[in-house]
């Protein structure tokens, strides 16, 4: 008798695992379709996307063909559209605001995690990290109001002077002072970009291990010397990421620029002029498209800047994958 009630328990509890097991497997499922359904569906918006902008351009390349792409005219009265002066726009800038606001994110995480005082430094990240939460529009309202004027009436002019009499850069810094133009809209955009490129940063020079640190300034290495060789070599794949998030974000950033960059659709050599970007133009004539031509050369436009935002991050990516076979990772 005792051996039957030993087995009908075994069988009991058998049964249990068995029922657990099966809704364990059965919430697997569950999880893997959710998770497998939303990342397909972020695929289906994305090629919805491609498609429609592809759909839209097609008027005004058939129109225009390659002539688009290499042409300066925007004039909606005969139906002549260009797009070279927003892509060469939205380059410049970008690059600008990469080359000011790389070195300052550098500088200000090395401070913070190997200079600033424990006291400081969470007052300090959390001021930079505000600025990431300032609407697009701040920026622009205050560049055109407050920091275009400055530049115009001390700095632009100190600028031109100090390069006048240097053969190339006398025509990149050439005036008229306007206060507004491409190398204003780099500069806000600079300052736009910063906190991304200094958070993480900060966030990847904290995870060195404090002993490779140690033993460097055991052997006699100066903070310089481990920053150079021990930190930056370290943490290298994560800086160059933030550095491209930051470079993204510059690349599609619309009313900041829009306010300061003075909407020129023309190309100058002096990065003082004024000028436009892709995202500019399309902010300013959107409202004002008429006729098939006007509205498709807008969505032409917004191609070309996903086509530029697509290339940067292909390249981005291509460029971690290097910086992790040099490293020996897999």
């Amino acid at each position: 008798m005792t051996d039957f009630v030993v087995q009908d328990r075994a069988l009991a509890k058998a049964k249990e695992r068995a029922k657990a097991l099966s809704a364990f497997r059965l919430g697997d499922l569950v999880f893997k379709n959710i998770t497998l359904s939303a990342a397909v569906t972020v695929l289906v918006i994305l090629g919805g996307v491609i498609l429609s902008l592809i759909r839209g351009s097609i008027p005004a390349f058939h129109a225009m063909g390659f002539e688009f792409l290499t042409s300066q005219s925007w004039n909606p009265v005969t139906d002549k559209f260009g797009a070279l002066p927003a892509i060469y726009g939205t380059v410049v800038t970008s690059l600008l605001a990469i080359v000011v606001a790389v070195p300052l994110g550098l500088g200000v995480a090395v401070f913070l995690t190997e200079l600033c005082p424990m006291w400081a430094r969470r007052p300090i990240g959390i001021a930079i990290e505000l600025l990431a939460g300032i609407p697009s529009i701040i920026y622009g309202i205050w560049g055109l109001f407050i920091f275009a004027p400055f530049l115009q009436e001390y700095v632009q002019p100190a600028i031109i002077e100090f390069f006048a009499p240097i053969p190339f850069l006398s025509s990149v810094f050439a005036g008229p002072a306007y206060g507004i133009g491409t190398f204003t809209a780099g500069i806000i955009l600079a300052i736009m970009i910063l906190p991304f490129i200094t958070s993480i940063s900060r966030d990847v020079f904290s995870t060195v291990p404090p002993v490779l640190k140690e033993a460097a300034y055991g052997i006699g290495c100066t903070t310089w010397e481990v920053v150079r060789k021990v930190v930056i070599p370290y943490t290298r794949v994560g800086v160059v990421g933030g550095v491209m998030l930051g470079l993204g974000r510059a690349l599609g950033e619309t009313m900041a620029v829009t306010f300061i960059i003075g909407n020129a659709h023309k190309i100058s050599g002096s990065l003082l002029a004024p000028g436009t970007t892709i995202s500019a133009t399309i902010a300013n004539e959107f409202t004002e498209a008429v006729g098939d031509i006007y509205t498709s050369s807008l969505i032409a436009l917004g191609l070309l800047l996903f086509l530029i935002t697509f290339v940067v991050l292909a390249f981005a990516r291509l460029m971690l994958m290097r910086l992790d076979q040099k490293g020996g990772k897999p």
